[in-house]
Parts: structure tokens; sequence; C-alpha cells
């Protein structure tokens, strides 16, 4: 049986034929590490003596964009990641100063740590990553975990913290801006509860639909409500909800909207693997990435591994998945030149491709220890979920 929640960002099916196991992650921060690896070539460039600061940071219960926020704030230093890391984890990641300037040897907050490791004369750059590695305690098994191994195949959806976790929205915000509903897209933001987030936010947002005054609420909102209290705030300057959208930060407009896109590959994926297309195998015609994720055309390469559409305004329709994305947009009621968004260029989305399966590294299972590592843009809960297999993910700490 598929979860709820699974359907509702697009999960449909398993590919692997394992049993359900009860088994919860993240019951602590320390159950789940996550190490970003990078190519020894960069790391071994970091002995400039002056250049772009490159830090590691390290954190645990909070989130990225938190982190080098209050780094910002506390030091004045700006700092970039190469990819986001979420707040129920122990995680190690690499950032760096886009701007050569002064830069502290060692940074420390209530949560985070960064240590700085040297300088490079160019910035690093998410093509220096080889992808993360992870560690995860599996807790409350009530039986053992399978036996997977290397040969198991995966589909490469995206995972559940791309859409929210506790609440998953993310993509019905990115759908109803692209949709042109500002007003729906606002709502969902302040509004929308849910059973698995916490009691305290969910009474915050009750208190916001009865339309208590804004500055009344504002003061009330704790800091982890940064985004509701931003919205609240334009909305009490004037009620242009356009406005409101535009005092959310850049990378998180953009999130939403990819969040919606990820939601349509789900489900392209889910309903090709449905109709029994094979999706683990490029075959004559197939839009390939090659050994080094250059994209191409099929070309009988054992190296190469197939590609599948992303949906944007310069959707590619020339494979055989038109048929399946077609289906969805339909019922979605939308076009590929609906994500060329007028009012918010900004965040518009041109399409692209994605891998369509994990091409996962070294899994090692022992006891209730998992180990493997993944290539940058794949979810490692995507690989539990087909180990485990639980029947109420979130409740599972997914």
């Amino acid at each position: 049986m598929i979860p709820q929640i699974d359907k509702e960002i697009g999960l449909s099916v398993y590919t692997t034929k394992s049993s359900s196991v009860q088994g919860k992650i993240k019951q602590n921060e320390n159950d789940f590490l996550v190490r970003e690896v990078l190519s020894e070539k960069i790391t071994s460039s970091f002995d400039n003596t002056d250049g772009h600061a490159v830090y590691l940071l390290k954190k645990s219960g909070i989130d990225t964009n938190h982190a080098l926020g209050d780094i910002e704030n506390r030091y004045g230093l700006v700092l970039k990641s190469l990819g986001l890391k979420d707040a129920n984890a122990q995680t190690e990641q690499y950032v760096y100063t886009y701007k050569k300037l002064n830069s502290p040897k060692q940074i420390q907050g209530k949560k985070y740590s960064a240590q700085r490791l040297g300088f490079v004369e160019k910035p690093i750059s998410k093509k220096d990553m080889l992808g993360n590695f992870f560690e995860i305690k599996v807790s409350n098994l009530t039986n053992s975990l399978p036996s997977f191994t290397e040969d198991e195949k995966i589909l490469n959806f995206f995972g559940y913290q791309r859409f929210g976790s506790k609440r998953p929205i993310t993509h019905l915000v990115g759908k109803s801006i692209i949709k042109g509903d500002y007003d729906e897209a606002i709502d969902y933001l302040l509004t929308f509860s849910s059973k698995h987030d916490s009691e305290r936010n969910n009474q915050f947002r009750k208190l916001i639909s009865e339309r208590k005054s804004e500055s009344e609420i504002i003061e009330l909102l704790p800091y982890s409500m940064d985004i509701e209290r931003n919205l609240l705030i334009q909305l009490s300057k004037d009620k242009d909800p356009k406005n409101a959208i535009r005092s959310i930060p850049l990378a998180l407009r953009r999130f939403y909207i990819q969040a919606y896109q990820s939601f349509l590959f789900n489900k392209t994926l889910s309903l090709a693997y449905e109709f029994e297309e094979e999706l683990f195998l490029p075959t004559t015609d197939d839009v390939c990435f090659d050994k080094n994720s250059i994209l191409g055309k099929f070309a009988n390469d054992s190296t190469q591994r197939l590609a599948i559409p992303l949906i944007g305004h310069s959707y590619y329709k020339k494979s055989r998945f038109d048929y399946y994305i077609k289906k969805i947009l339909d019922d979605e009621l939308l076009t590929p030149k609906d994500f060329f968004i007028k009012d918010f260029q900004e965040i518009s989305v041109d399409g692209g491709f994605r891998n369509a399966s994990i091409n996962y590294l070294n899994l090692n299972i022992d006891e209730n220890l998992i180990k493997f590592q993944l290539p940058r843009g794949s979810y490692a809960t995507i690989i539990l979920r087909e180990i485990l297999k639980p029947g109420n993910p979130l409740d599972c700490g997914f």
C-alpha cells in the first residue's frame, strides 16, 4: 500500500520487492549523519594563502539557510553553500565566500560551527561535489532490515524534504504562483496546518486564519516563522499579494517553483513505471547523461544513464515520456508556457533533465545502521523509503 503522503508528492510506486519494515529515522539528531564529498582535486587546492575562503560548516538542529543567515547577522560574512541541508540531522557541508574579503578562522553559533579550511582562487561550485555520504540509524525496529544490495534498482524521485516534510506545501505554493493565484499561495504559507507540524505553529496559523490584527500576531511569531512574519509585515503595509510574495527571499521563491517542477517529475516517473516503460536502461532516441554528466543522445554506451525531462517553459517534447507529461499537465490544467511567470520572471523555470534512477554507492546494512553514498541531487529518504516502506513516512521521521 502506498501511503497517502507519498501520493500527494507524486510517489505512487515502489521498485523493490521487500516487505514493509516498522522502524523510525531521525529520532535523535545524531541518528542521521550526512557529509558532503568533494573531489580530491578541489580539496587539495585549499592551500592558497588568500582568495575566496572555504569553510566546513557543521550543524545540527538548524537548516542551512538559517545557519548562514545567522552567520551574516553576527559576523557580517556572506557565505554560499553547494546545497541545502535540513535541520533534523547532523550535517557537514562546504560553504565559501563569493567575494575576496577578510574572514575569521573559526565561527561558532548555538547550533553550528564553521572552521576555515583555506582559500581558493575561484569559488568552489557544484561541479566540484561528488555527492553526499550518509550514515543512518533506524530506531524502534520490530524485525530485521532487508538484505539490500547495490543491484537493487531505485527510481530517482525527489524526496519528502523537497516538499516541506512536516508541512508538505512547497509544491502547492509553487503551483499557485504559476497559476497566477497569489492569494492562494499566501494562504498556503500563512494558514495551512499539518498534523505533523508542532501544535504551537498550528495555533499561530489558526490565529492568522482568524484575521487577528497583523501587528498583534507579528509580535507573537517565533523566529522559526520568519517567512510568515515577512508576509504579514508586508501585508500590513499594503494588501497587494504580489508585493507580499516579493518579500520572500529570492532563493525561496525559486524553491517553490522548483518544488512544483519536482512534483511533476515524480508524477512522470511513477506513471511511466506503472505503464512498464524501461526506466533503468536507455534505448534508441533517449536523452542520456554520460559519465561526466553531459547530456546527449543514446549512443549504445554502457556508461550512459537515462534522463527524464523536467517541465519548464522550454520543455523538450521529443521523448517517449511526452505522452505521460502531457497527460499530467492536462490533469493539472497547465501548459509548459505557464512556467514563464510574467509577474515574477526571475523565478521562471525553463526545464531540463534529471537522471531516471539513483546511482548509489557502497550500500551497507549492519543491523540497524545503513550507510551509502549518493550523487548530488539524489535523496537519502528515497533509498530509505524502498528499504523500510513505512506505512506513515512522516510519523517515522521522513
